[in-house]
Order: C-alpha cells, then sequence, then structure tokens
C-alpha cells in the first residue's frame, strides 16, 4: 500500500473514532426547565432543573397571627405582582420562628387558590442559598414563560469570605439583564443587612476606604424594596397563637388549660414564637390522640 493511501486510510479511521466518541459524549447545551402543571417547585442548582413540589408544606394564611401589619403589606405586594402590576422584590428580617418563611408560603397558597380574582398563574420557586450562583441561569429560563415567578430563598445570609452576594446584587438591580419582569425576589434571613457584624466591621477597620468598603457589603439589602421586620412577641399574642392553631386543629381542651401549658412551655423554651406555638400544639395534639400536620 502506497503510503499516501496508508495515510488517507488512518485519517478516515480516527475521523469514525472521534464521530464515535462525540455521540456519546453528554449533550452540554443547557435545556430549559420543563414548567409542569404543579405551581410550587425547587431549583436544583446542579442539574439545572425544576422540581415539582406536589404538596408545600404550609398553614392557610388565616392562621398566621402577631404579623398583622408584615402580612398586609406582604399580601398587597403580591397580589399586586399577581395582576402584572408593579411590586418589589421583599426581604423578611428579623427573630427566628416568627413565620417568615411560613408567610410566603401561605400567601402564595392563598392567591393560588384566588385564581377569580384576577391573578395570573403564580408559581413559587425555592431556591437554596448555596445555588445562589445559578440564580442568573433560573431567571433566563424562567423569562419567557407565562406565569409569574416569586423565587424564594429561605434564611438567607452571607459570611466572611463569600462573594456570591454581588451576582445577588447584580440580578435584583442594576445589572445589565436585571431580572424579568415576570419574576419576584423574596428572602428571609435573621439579619437586617444579610451579613454578620463582625464581617461589616472588618470591612470597616481595613479597607483604603472604609465607607466605600462597607457600602459594597450593605447596599446589597437596599435592592429589596420591601423591609418587612418580624418581632419577638409578648405572651397575650403568643397564647393567641397557640389558640389560634389548637382551634386549627379541633383540640378540645379549655381555656385556663391552654393557657396553663402554653406558659409553662414558653418558659421552659426560654422563647415565644409562632414556631414555639405550634410544637406546643403538636405536643398536645399527640396526647389527646390526634394529628397536627
Amino acid at each position: 500500500m502506497k503510503s499516501k493511501d496508508h495515510l488517507a486510510e488512518i485519517s478516515a479511521k480516527l475521523d469514525a473514532i472521534a464521530q464515535a466518541l462525540q455521540a456519546l459524549a453528554p449533550d452540554k447545551t443547557p435545556q430549559a426547565p420543563a414548567l409542569g402543571t404543579a405551581n410550587a417547585y425547587h431549583w436544583d442548582g446542579d442539574s439545572g432543573e425544576l422540581l415539582a413540589v406536589p404538596q408545600v408544606s404550609r398553614v392557610p394564611l388565616a392562621m398566621l397571627k402577631g404579623i398583622d401589619a408584615v402580612q398586609d403589606i406582604l399580601l398587597r405586594n403580591t397580589e399586586q405582582f399577581a395582576r402584572g402590576h408593579g411590586a418589589n422584590n421583599a426581604l423578611l428580617w428579623g427573630a427566628r420562628g416568627m413565620g417568615k418563611s411560613s408567610l410566603v408560603k401561605a400567601i402564595h397558597g392563598d392567591i393560588s387558590e384566588r385564581s377569580e380574582d384576577g391573578f395570573e398563574r403564580l408559581v413559587l420557586i425555592e431556591i437554596a442559598r448555596e445555588d445562589l450562583e445559578t440564580l442568573p441561569v433560573l431567571m433566563r429560563h424562567i423569562a419567557n414563560e407565562r406565569a409569574r415567578f416569586i423565587v424564594f430563598c429561605d434564611d438567607l445570609s452571607f459570611d466572611t469570605g463569600e462573594t456570591s452576594y454581588k451576582s445577588l446584587k447584580t440580578i435584583l438591580d442594576g445589572g445589565l439583564e436585571g431580572r424579568p419582569s415576570n419574576a419576584l425576589f423574596y428572602a428571609t434571613s435573621n439579619r437586617r443587612h444579610l451579613m454578620p457584624r463582625d464581617m461589616i466591621e472588618n470591612e470597616r477597620s481595613t479597607a483604603i476606604n472604609p465607607g466605600e468598603a462597607v457600602e459594597e457589603k450593605v447596599s446589597l439589602s437596599d435592592r429589596f424594596g420591601l423591609w418587612l421586620g418580624f418581632h419577638n412577641c409578648d405572651q397575650p399574642t403568643f397564647l393567641t397563637m397557640v389558640q389560634a392553631y389548637a382551634t386549627h386543629y379541633g383540640l378540645e381542651l379549655d381555656e385556663e388549660t391552654l393557657r396553663a401549658r402554653a406558659i409553662e412551655w414558653a418558659a421552659t423554651r426560654g422563647a415565644r414564637s409562632g414556631r414555639v406555638a405550634i410544637q406546643l400544639v403538636r405536643t398536645l395534639a399527640g396526647e389527646m390522640g390526634k394529628s397536627a400536620t
């Protein structure tokens, strides 16, 4: 065989091998997540998929007590958004267990059940803090969907050395793409400025221009049009919460007994909150042979 023909044969075989390997390689083209019939999803940042949540863990809006002012504000904001009107991103910050995430889920459920009020389809998407760097990908995927989206991050905060807050700032307000008009971002946090005080103070003490460094950190919370504060409740409010949960789950306890158990429970836990209230009611339901889920 002539050398020229031999080289041509080798080249042809190499081409065949390359084509076979290419066919076996995974498709790296990002696929838009399929939006099914569910109205709640979890965003998997690693796979780029929306995972349907058939049954959202939430309580009826009417059961949430002691947060009437912030509830009215967030409900009105979400109703405006669901009708295609102007609305703001929202940061729900403050005391643990006072119903921040419960309120977001309850409002979504309430509006989803009132489609006759002129609301567009409202979809809740939960994104984990660890997946925030993929938030721009999610936003691009849902931008052209025929629905309104609340992208929800529970317990959002950033620790020393983290930089993913910069990509979040860009999405919320100020980036070239920004967020699509059919999406809002709701977040809950125990920190008003989403970062620990020592992180902000460290920026102030080590920067060439301390004021600008602190502003860079704190300005993330400024991207939220609504700041809704949740504060520790007093005893009368706590007792109202306990009564509301007990009534909802059909616990037949006289008022004095329920009051005494509630005060004792709060004292042993060293706190009063909606979370502490529902934990008590679940205990009482178990003692009475009933379910409270």
